[in-house]
């Protein structure tokens, strides 16, 4: 199978994610790694299987890949998996980060399935993890989502390990999983 993991990723959290997905892919298939700024869409024709990673801006996937979303034609042939780091708590600790994500974060999987589903493309599956923000993201984390002091310094505590080998361990998991359902 020829895969190819690309990504958009501003502070390196998604770059993380996108070279362990490369990493476990590697050992049984044809595969390339590549930044979203070196492919045209006309690369995406040359594979069974691609994997597209994003950060989360403005509670989506980052602009430049939702353009890309714009441009991709109908009926393409790959099948596609997507990623996303993000600088919210993931949905699955409690009924706190589960809100916070679906506010901050929880469009992301929606564009997804949205534009396979709008472009007749498989899309096999999604995965998330978190990842530290930038200095103007954490800032504005801390002045307008996570105000309480005690509350922020829990979360500031947690986010800046992210994403951590737990999360790089789940990201090849999903890659495996992904790769198992393409066969």
């Amino acid at each position: 199978m020829k895969i190819l993991v690309t990504y958009y990723s501003v502070t390196g959290n998604t770059r993380k994610i996108a070279e362990a997905i490369y990493e476990t892919s590697s050992e049984d298939h044809e595969v390339h790694l590549k930044d979203m700024n070196d492919i045209s869409l006309k690369n995406f024709a040359n594979y069974d299987l691609v994997f597209l990673g994003s950060a989360c801006h403005d509670s989506d996937l980052a602009h430049p890949v939702l353009q890309l979303f714009e441009k991709t034609p109908s009926s393409s042939e790959f099948k596609l998996a997507g990623f996303v780091t993000h600088a919210s708590y993931t949905p699955d600790k409690g009924e706190y980060e589960k809100s916070m994500y679906d506010k901050w974060a929880g469009r992301c999987i929606k564009s997804f399935e949205s534009f396979a589903h709008n472009n007749k493309i498989k899309f096999l599956g999604f995965f998330n993890c978190m990842g530290i923000p930038s200095p103007p993201i954490e800032k504005f984390i801390h002045d307008q989502i996570v105000t309480e002091e005690e509350q922020w310094a829990i979360y500031s505590e947690v986010i800046k390990k992210h994403p951590d080998e737990n999360d790089i361990e789940n990201a090849k998991k999903f890659a495996k999983k992904i790769q198992k359902m393409c066969e």
